[in-house]
Formats: structure tokens, C-alpha cells, sequence
């Protein structure tokens, strides 16, 4: 095993004092008047030698790690995953990188990943994370570092949030199906307190009351994958009356399609059918399914933005007003939504 090189190694390669290397480590050689060459010749060696720096180390010297902590329940999930892909880069032209967690709504193993983060001594948190943990979040925003939270809107703690608007956009996903011609509109979502699903849910409801139509509202308690698929198979069979379904999460979305592995498929492909979340395969299917798309660019770029004035603001930031910031999604109309009088 290769010995991993040090600052000595470096200072002897080029002939120089310790104490020049580790001003030009730590971005100092004009305050401390290291000369262009010498600097030069000391970024040389630390490429040549293969130099790579004690993070934290210098995080106790400096009081920064360039470190940012990014929490959710699951990050396999389309949305999270992508999220966590568009802030990754948009850190990384700040000098910032990201390390990923996934608590899976289990109270210890946050505990335990916050705990990690503290030791790392990351400069920030991204947080979305389910009821049931306001007690660790509310910990993380009354400490020394920033945290921003998205997705997930958590009544009652003062935090800087960037979310989607969740009730404009199912809403107006509703309004299309209707506007479409189709009457008996069903609303999939889970059973849970968390509040960007009660605001998908609400979206919903308001439409459809002010149609006069029927509600037709299924709520999962959710375990997994083949659990619910069962329970949309059976509510679709029981409810056949319905002509569109609106799924409240893309992985609900996902359980549905899965009525094909049972020979079901026809329970959902005779019918409108709206995503909430959007993610290649919808639109690669057939037919192709229409989809709330939320901007996770903009959500990812206004994360970022937050971070950086609240970590340059210092004691400032902390003092100031929680900012939460709302984003419009996008419905990106397929065939499965087309007008009634179009269907084939």
C-alpha cells in the first residue's frame, strides 16, 4: 500500500518550508506573500505527488468543511434522486460538495446520520423529511449551521423552505381532466399527515366540489410495492365507474402500471390517467401518461442560493426571517389525458 503523501513531502520535493506549502494549500500565498514562482512549483509537486488534503483537518484549522448534508427518507425515489443529482452540481461551482443520506422514517439511523454530520463538521443541511422527526429537524435549525428544507412543509417549525406548490398543481391537473370531459375522477394518494400530500389531496377535492362531481378518494396506509398494487387493483375493480385516476406520488404511479404483471393493465389503460411527479418512463410508454412536472432545477438552484446567503450572512442570517419560497410546477400533457371524444 502506498504511503499517502504529506505537506513534508511536498516541502522537501520543492525545497520550501512546511509553512509555505500549507499557505498555498489553504488559498493564502498572496496574504502571506508566497512568490508566484514558489507557488507555482509547490502546485506542481502537490499534483505530482498525488497530494490529497486532510479534510478534517483543515475543517478544525478553518472552521469550514465545503461540506453539505442531504437528508431524505428515500433517495432512490425519482424525485429525490434527481434533486439530489441537480443540487450535487450546482454545489460543486461553489466549491461545496454533498453527502447523501437516507433515513427511511427510522428515528435512530437519523439520529445516527446527523451525528455523522456533526462529526464531519458540514457547513449546511437539505432536509425533506416525513412526520414523526420535527424533533431532530427542530435541532438541526436552532444549531450553528443552515439548514434549508424542501418538499416537505413541517407546520410549526421556522425554517427556510423551498417547496413545490402542491395544491395549485394537482388543482389544475383536475381542472384538465375535467376540461378533457372526464367526469368520475379518482384521487390515489397514501394515508399520512405529511403536508405536501394533504395539499396534492386538498388540490383535488376543491376542483372536484366545485364541479359538483363525486369525490373518489383512495388512501393508502403504505407498506410496499405489491401491497398497494393489490389495493389499486381492488379499487379500481370495485369502483368501475371511474374514467381517470390521478395519482398523488410517482411511485404510486409506478404500483399502478405494475396491474400488468397480473394482467390488469386494462384497469388503468381505459382510462384518463395524471402522475404527480414526472419521470422518463411516462413518456416512453404506451400510451403516454401526462405528468406533474416539479422544477427541479429551480428548486435545486433556490436550495443552493439559500445556503450560500445564509453561510456568507453568519450571525446575521441566523437573526433573519425565514424566507419559504413557492415553485410552480409544470403539467406536461401526454396521450393518457387526452380529450374523452379523442380516445381511441
Amino acid at each position: 500500500m502506498q504511503q499517502k503523501v504529506s505537506i513534508k513531502d511536498i516541502a522537501n520535493h520543492v525545497g520550501t518550508s512546511i509553512t509555505a506549502v500549507s499557505f498555498v494549500i489553504n488559498g493564502k500565498a498572496k496574504e502571506k506573500y508566497i512568490s508566484d514562482k514558489l507557488a507555482a512549483k509547490i502546485r506542481k509537486a502537490i499534483d505530482e505527488l498525488g497530494y490529497q488534503p486532510n479534510l478534517l483537518a483543515r475543517s478544525l484549522r478553518t472552521g469550514k468543511s465545503n461540506i453539505i448534508g442531504f437528508l431524505v427518507d428515500d433517495i432512490s425515489k425519482p424525485f429525490f434522486s434527481g434533486l439530489a443529482r441537480a443540487i450535487d452540481e450546482k454545489a460543486a461551482v461553489h466549491g461545496y460538495k454533498i453527502i447523501f443520506s437516507s433515513t427511511g422514517n427510522d428515528r435512530e439511523r437519523t439520529t445516527e446520520i446527523l451525528n455523522i454530520y456533526q462529526e464531519r463538521r458540514v457547513d449546511a443541511y437539505v432536509a425533506a423529511l416525513a412526520e414523526g422527526l420535527e424533533n431532530e429537524i427542530g435541532g438541526l435549525i436552532g444549531g450553528e449551521a443552515p439548514v434549508v428544507l424542501f418538499d416537505r412543509y413541517l407546520p410549526g417549525l421556522d425554517a427556510d423552505y423551498v417547496l413545490t406548490d402542491n395544491f395549485w398543481s394537482t388543482a389544475a391537473a383536475t381542472q384538465h381532466l375535467l376540461d378533457n370531459g372526464f367526469e368520475n375522477i379518482a384521487f390515489i394518494t397514501i394515508d399520512t399527515l405529511q403536508q405536501q400530500m394533504l395539499d396534492r389531496l386538498r388540490g383535488y377535492t376543491e376542483v372536484i366540489d366545485r364541479s359538483g362531481k363525486k369525490q373518489e378518494v383512495l388512501k393508502i396506509k403504505y407498506q410496499d410495492s405489491e401491497h398497494a398494487t393489490q389495493l389499486i387493483k381492488a379499487f379500481l375493480q370495485k369502483n368501475s365507474h371511474l374514467d381517470a385516476v390521478i395519482f398523488a406520488a410517482n411511485y404510486l404511479t409506478m404500483d399502478g402500471l405494475k396491474l400488468s404483471r397480473t394482467g390488469d393493465e386494462g384497469l388503468l389503460q381505459s382510462k384518463g390517467v395524471i402522475s404527480f411527479d414526472d419521470f422518463e418512463l411516462l413518456e416512453f410508454i404506451r400510451p403516454s401518461i401526462t405528468a406533474v412536472e416539479q422544477p427541479i432545477e429551480a428548486i435545486a438552484e433556490n436550495i443552493i442560493q439559500l445556503l450560500l446567503k445564509k453561510l456568507a450572512g453568519g450571525a446575521t442570517a441566523k437573526t433573519a426571517k425565514p424566507v419559504v419560497i413557492n415553485l410552480q410546477a409544470k403539467l406536461n400533457v401526454r396521450q393518457s389525458s387526452k380529450p374523452q371524444n379523442a380516445q381511441s
